[in-house]
């Protein structure tokens, strides 16, 4: 009796199983003359047109792609998504975040010039760490974009007993609206993600 409930209840887990499988959503939506096929990146899929004609179609996912914000623009890993967030009605945030803990967040500001919150900025992404016990040593930077704007800020590491990160806050104004830039990563990580970081101020273009 045992058997028979064991075999039927795994004959509904398969069967369910094949239902989920049928019903996965895909990442993208793909129109072709009006025919709309899901589909992954890396997925043949082959799609019949209005025509009768069958195409075999395929995406593939680029290694990096831009994000543009109103008044900037910078090269990221595809597979990273950026979140945007609304922090008031004159400031935007945008983050982008890899799973070691690499972020790269920019704050867009509508009506004052930021680059004054470099060390407010500072203090709050390195609070916890130093209320733990970490030390905090900085110093003014300059970092200076492909088109010649002239970025400035502090650069900064926060070493605990364990570990330690580097940071750099820097920001562009006029004279009301601007952009913080700010970059955090783990020494132990440096290997692996200083490339992401790189890529993002070889490419960083300030529309201002």
């Amino acid at each position: 009796m045992r058997t028979r409930l064991a075999a039927a209840a795994l004959a509904v887990i398969v069967s369910c199983a094949g239902l989920a499988r049928a019903d996965d959503l895909k990442a993208f939506k793909l129109t072709i003359d009006g025919v709309v096929v899901d589909i992954d990146p890396g997925e043949d899929v082959d799609v019949t047109l209005p025509g009768g004609k069958t195409s075999k179609v395929r995406i593939d996912r680029n290694d990096f792609a831009t994000f543009s914000g109103t008044t900037f623009s910078f090269v990221h890993p595809s597979n990273i998504a950026i979140t945007k967030s609304d922090l008031s009605d004159s400031i935007t945030q945008y983050l982008m975040a890899s799973a070691l803990g690499t972020i790269v967040l920019v704050q867009e500001y509508d009506k004052m010039n930021p680059v004054s919150l470099n060390q407010l900025m500072l203090q709050e992404m390195t609070r916890e760490s130093v209320q733990a016990g970490g030390t905090l040593t900085q110093e003014p930077t300059t970092r200076k974009l492909a088109d010649g704007k002239e970025l400035t800020g502090v650069k900064a590491t926060v070493k605990t007993r364990t570990d330690s990160a580097d940071f750099e806050i820097v920001g562009f104004g006029l004279a009301d609206q601007g952009l913080l830039f700010i970059t955090r990563i783990g020494d132990q990580d440096v290997a692996t993600e200083k490339p992401l970081i790189d890529k993002f101020w070889e490419n960083l273009k300030v529309k201002l």
